[in-house]
C-alpha cells in the first residue's frame, strides 16, 4: 500500500464510520481482485432473494421496501392460484403475488423465511414474495455480465444478465420486466 493510502486512512481516525466505510470499500475491491489504489471503482448494488434453491439479485432500485410476510394476505376471489392476494401495508392495500407459484415452481407462502419485496413502481405497485432475503450484495460494475444465465425455474426472460465474481452467478431478476410481461398483468382466471 502506498503512502498515501496509508495517509488517508490515518487522516480518517477521527472519523470512526467513515474509516470503516473506507475500510469495508478496500476489502470489497481487494475480494473481487481490483488493484488496491482503484478505491472510486463503480459498484452495482442489488438485493439477494432465494427462490427455491437458485439465487437472485434484484436492482436496488427497482425495490422500495423488504417486509416479513404480512399477517393477513386477504385472498381475492377469480384470481390465479399465484396471486396471494392484498395486504395492509400502513393504510394502502398492496397486492402481493407469489413469484415461485408464478413461474410454475410451488408456492413461497408457507416459508418462515418468506419476504415481501415492495417494487418500485408508482403506476403498479405490488409485493412479490420471495423465498429468503439475503439483504444488499454488491458487485463492482467489472462484474456484471449482459448474458443472460440458465435458471432452473426458467425465468430467462425476465433476467437482465447476472452479476460473476469466481465461481459464483447471481443471476439478475428484473422486477420492471415482470410487472410489463403480459401474462403477470392477466391475474384474472
Amino acid at each position: 500500500m502506498s503512502d498515501t493510502g496509508r495517509q488517508s486512512l490515518r487522516e480518517l481516525r477521527d472519523s470512526p464510520f467513515a474509516l470503516l466505510q473506507e475500510l469495508e470499500k478496500r476489502s470489497r475491491l481487494a475480494l473481487a481482485g481490483a488493484a488496491a489504489g482503484d478505491t472510486d471503482a463503480e459498484e452495482w448494488v442489488g438485493i439477494g432473494c432465494l427462490l427455491g434453491s437458485e439465487r437472485f439479485l434484484v436492482a436496488r432500485n427497482d425495490v422500495r421496501e423488504v417486509m416479513m410476510m404480512p399477517a393477513t394476505v386477504t385472498r381475492v376471489p377469480g384470481t390465479r392460484e399465484w396471486v396471494a392476494g392484498l395486504a395492509n401495508l400502513r393504510g394502502q392495500l398492496l397486492p402481493v403475488f407469489d413469484l415461485r407459484a408464478f413461474l410454475g415452481a410451488g408456492s413461497s407462502r408457507a416459508a418462515r423465511s418468506a419476504r415481501v419485496l415492495v417494487a418500485n413502481s408508482p403506476e403498479m405497485p405490488v409485493g412479490i414474495i420471495v423465498d429468503e432475503v439475503f439483504g444488499f450484495r454488491r458487485f463492482l460494475s467489472s462484474e456484471f455480465s449482459a448474458d443472460i444465465p440458465d435458471t432452473e425455474l426458467r425465468c430467462e426472460r425476465y433476467l437482465d444478465g447476472a452479476c460473476v465474481r469466481g465461481e459464483e452467478v447471481w443471476p439478475v431478476f428484473s422486477l420492471q420486466k415482470l410487472i410489463a410481461a403480459g401474462e403477470f398483468q392477466k391475474a384474472a382466471a
